[in-house]
């Protein structure tokens, strides 16, 4: 025991160290290529900062990421399917941070990405097992993979829209797939010895980019999204985990901002991949939360989720089903009483500004 968390903490510890030793190189590479995230002053915009930041942030931790697959990792098909995979998401996302284009080019090489994975590494999501109920997918799971791996890859670019927001919720899923492999034995299978070089790569970058950022992980931070996709499938198909809903759950808090944020923009008759302002960080900084603390926050929500994941896997399915209901019943009032889906004014809102507006207007009025 003493032995494999020694060979964990190397492995966290030589990537975290990697990472944050060479932020600063890429905040240079990045000013000098002219990757830069500048300020917008667009009403709908969804970037809040107020000053130019560089990106690549997500270079430095695929770079890291390679220094621990030199050191730890051993090279099989599906290694090399993931390198050659991620190298396709971070090509496409330097190209974009440097120059944006359209989002269908960027769908295409994260389509190619997926394909590498599906096709070359023969990585398939063949059946999803939920509460004692399975489904089969059969002829089509090769189609169902590529959904879920593109899906997944965007999803942390969503909600990557304050400081530490991503490089946190990340290392919240690495460590706690982490926790739940290292318990169960596994620590040095392929997706464990992911998941630890993942876990110290993103903490490094994290270093840099918590309140206030230095860095930014730009587009490229599509490369966290596809190898948490990676490992989920390596996790689900090496039966390890209960279910294929268990490393899906610790992704609760930005599935269900992603999911809002469709429906929101479906109801509006928009673009549901449009940018706005209405995500669950948008909705707390609304609430007068400065961005560290609406950070802490949804890294609090988060946390509570990854408990329940381990839980739900290592101790008690039923003590971990209902840490999930609480978690959903909290999501559902938080639903009810923002515009996170819905513009509608909010009736606690409503009764707030009852009680507000006299105050202002007597104050206008002794003016």
């Amino acid at each position: 025991m003493k032995e494999q968390i020694l060979d964990a903490s190397k492995i966290v510890l030589v990537t975290f160290l990697v990472s944050a030793l060479i932020m600063p190189l890429m905040k240079r590479v990045a000013i000098h290529v002219g990757a830069l995230d500048v300020p917008r002053k667009k009403e709908n915009s969804r970037h809040i900062h107020t000053k130019t930041t560089p990106l690549l942030g997500g270079v430095g931790i695929f770079l890291a990421f390679l220094v621990g697959f030199m050191f730890f990792g051993e090279q099989s098909v599906r290694m090399n399917s993931i390198l050659i995979g991620s190298f396709i998401i971070i090509l496409t996302g330097i190209i974009d941070d440097i120059k944006p284009i359209k989002a269908y080019q960027k769908m295409l090489g994260h389509l190619a990405a997926a394909a590498v994975i599906v096709f070359y590494g023969g990585i398939l999501l063949n059946n999803i097992t939920l509460f004692g109920f399975s489904i089969d997918f059969g002829s089509i799971s090769p189609l169902i993979t590529l959904m879920f791996i593109v899906a997944c890859t965007n999803i942390i670019n969503l909600i990557d829209g304050l400081d530490g927001l991503s490089g946190g919720v990340c290392s919240i899923f690495f460590l706690t797939i982490g926790v739940i492999g290292f318990c169960q034995g596994r620590s040095g299978s392929l997706v464990m010895i992911l998941t630890f070089i993942m876990l110290g790569s993103t903490l490094g970058f994290l270093l840099h980019n918590f309140y206030p950022a230095k860095i930014f992980a730009g587009d490229c931070a599509t490369f966290l999204g596809f190898i948490i996709s990676v490992i989920t499938l390596l996790e689900f198909k090496g039966a390890a985990l209960t279910s294929f809903f268990v490393p899906v759950m610790i992704l609760g808090i930005p599935i269900l901002d992603t999911l809002f944020a469709i429906i929101r923009r479906l109801l509006k008759g928009q673009d549901p991949f449009k940018a706005d302002r209405k995500h669950l960080h948008h909705q707390l900084l609304g609430m007068n939360f400065s961005q560290r603390t609406t950070v802490l926050i949804i890294y609090a929500i988060n946390i509570l989720f990854a408990l329940a994941s381990i839980f739900y896997t290592l101790q008690d399915q039923t003590l971990g089903t209902i840490i999930y209901i609480i978690i959903f019943i909290i999501v559902l009032w938080f639903v009810l009483h923002t515009t996170i889906i819905s513009d509608k004014t909010p009736e606690h809102t409503k009764k707030i500004r009852r009680k507000i507006l006299p105050i202002r207007r007597k104050k206008n009025t002794k003016k």
